[in-house]
């Protein structure tokens, strides 16, 4: 039998396990080189990418600098050269808007391996992409205060001027970004004579400057340029007044008019400063909140800046001068990076609004006067004698002033006599007559012979807005105004609860809206300047 078992040396071999381990070490201290070499691989990649992305972030966030003189563009690609990175720009995007500038760049870096690349990899694509946007804060601000009898003008006035430094000052200093337009309102709104004359208005006197709105108005931001507008007339209702009438439903005293779109501290607060009220406390005025709101939006729609550029243009040029000229593109159009407010302050709540009939606006009255002789005489056309004098307590068949006798009946009797009768009678048109007699010196004085009479006379010649009517109106104002994304707030200033239900009504939300008294107006101001300025921020 053949022995086919090798030597014994190789059987040995075969069973000898010794070495084993010593290559597997081998194995693993590859393996480890390898993985040790791709982590270095990605770490100078990730150096390298990070670094062209912090100098990409540096670039975009200087070039979008509304204050960087240089083009954006020229930034960013100086910031990437200055680093040695510009040839890895792959793109460079800038928006600009008014007060508002975006830039975006992109770039992408190739880094070439040093262990990857025994594996197949021979480089890593570093791509970095960065966007910086800056807004000025720009800001519209429209206060529309209620100067109404009621109202308790000391804490408005403080409120008011604490509110326009508040919002108007940005890191200490006074910012040019934010314009305020104030508007005083009672029952009407004096629109003054330089605003109001940039408008179609169906003018028929030059007493006064406020506008009788019609329903439509009211649901709507913008005021035509083009619709002829009714002018409210010139007249007193609440006292007994003559020559001249105290207080017409459309202001005219000092500090009545709207300041439009200012932005100068002192300015704004030697206007609230200025601010005045009718000073008999005992009248009862009415309130027309519909007509401050309605102002306040009119001023934030970019329909007006027709208007307000003529306003800001210098009278060198042709135009006012009343306005800053920075201001000359303004209202600024709506989503235009520009926050627009409206703020509404009622002590009160809407009340019924006077207003002569417009068959009365171009006619003559039924009252006759002579100046010299200062005497009226009222016509009546039902009977004879046709004319009363007041004055006398008697009826003549002539106005004073235009005859030579006069009359007294006794029973059956009627005795004239020769009177001399100084002066001349002139028959008043209504717009005279409004001018220099308040109603109730009307009614007190001049119809003395019957109070159904005056009653008949004023009931032809005018009418009124309803309190119901005027808070459908405010309704309506403010919807207006929120959807075009004005932000409303609203204060009420010990008002009512109707007054309270239509402010709270119109704030954007129940947060923008303050229930405040007088001696907390301030506080009440100072919350709603935060909620601006934090509004104003931007990331």
């Amino acid at each position: 039998m053949l022995d086919i078992l090798p030597p014994t040396g190789a059987r040995q071999f075969r069973r000898d396990e010794s070495g084993s381990l010593t290559i597997f070490a081998l194995l693993m201290f590859l393996c480890i080189v390898a993985l040790v070499g791709i982590g270095i691989d990605y770490m100078r990649f990730e150096n390298e990418r990070a670094d062209l992305q912090y100098t990409l972030d540096r670039a975009v966030l200087a070039a979008a600098d509304l204050d960087q003189k240089e083009e954006p563009e020229a930034v960013v690609r100086s910031y990437l050269e200055s680093a040695d990175l510009l040839e890895h720009v792959t793109s460079i995007d800038v928006v600009n808007d008014v007060g508002y500038r975006e830039v975006s760049a992109t770039a992408m870096s190739e880094f070439p391996t040093q262990f990857m690349h025994l594996s197949g990899v021979d480089s890593l694509i570093a791509p970095a992409a960065s966007t910086a946007e800056e807004s000025v804060g720009l800001a519209e601000i429209s206060i529309a205060m209620d100067v109404s009898t009621s109202i308790d003008l000391p804490a408005l006035q403080a409120a008011t001027k604490s509110i326009i430094t508040k919002i108007g000052t940005k890191n200490g200093t006074w910012s040019n970004e934010v314009s305020f337009s104030l508007i005083p309102y009672s029952s009407q709104v004096n629109a003054g004579a330089d605003l109001l004359k940039y408008y179609n208005l169906d003018r028929f006197h030059d007493h006064s400057h406020c506008v009788n709105f019609i329903d439509n108005e009211f649901s709507k931001p913008d005021l035509s340029l083009t619709r002829v507008l009714e002018q409210t007339a010139h007249f007193d209702p609440y006292t007994e007044t003559k020559e001249p009438i105290e207080h017409p439903v459309c202001p005219i005293r000092d500090g009545s008019a709207i300041l439009p779109f200012q932005n100068n501290e002192t300015v704004l607060h030697d206007y609230v400063d200025g601010l005045t009220k009718l000073a008999n406390p005992i009248v009862d005025e009415d309130s027309g909140l519909d007509n401050g709101a309605n102002w306040g939006l009119i001023l934030l729609d970019p329909g007006t800046q027709p208007v307000i550029e003529n306003l800001a243009t210098p009278v060198v040029k042709g135009g006012d001068g009343i306005v800053p000229e920075i201001f000359d593109n303004r209202p600024l159009p709506y989503n235009s990076n520009v926050l627009k407010v409206l703020i509404l302050v009622s002590d009160g709540d809407n009340t019924d609004q006077h207003m002569l009939n417009p068959s009365r606006r171009t006619t003559m009255s039924d009252i006759w006067y002579n100046e010299d002789a200062d005497r009226f005489s009222v016509f009546q056309s039902n009977g004879a004698p046709m004319y009363w004098w007041p004055h006398d307590n008697s009826w003549q068949d002539h106005a004073y002033g235009e005859g030579s006798s006069r009359c007294t009946t006794k029973g059956s009797k009627t005795e004239c006599v020769n009177e001399a009768e100084p002066g001349n009678a002139v028959q008043l048109s209504y717009v005279q007559l409004l001018k220099n007699v308040s109603l109730e010196y009307i009614e007190n004085n001049i119809f003395t012979h019957s109070a159904s009479a005056y009653g008949q006379w004023e009931s032809s010649a005018f009418s009124k807005k309803t309190a119901v009517a005027k808070d459908q109106r405010t309704k309506h104002v403010c919807k207006a105004a929120k959807d075009e994304g004005v932000i409303v707030f609203s204060v009420s200033v010990n008002a009512p609860a109707s007054g309270q239900k239509v402010l709270e009504n119109c704030a954007s939300s129940a947060s923008h809206y303050y229930d405040a008294s007088a001696p907390d107006l301030t506080d009440a101001f100072t919350s709603i300047a935060s909620s601006v300025r934090m509004l104003r921020l931007t990331q």
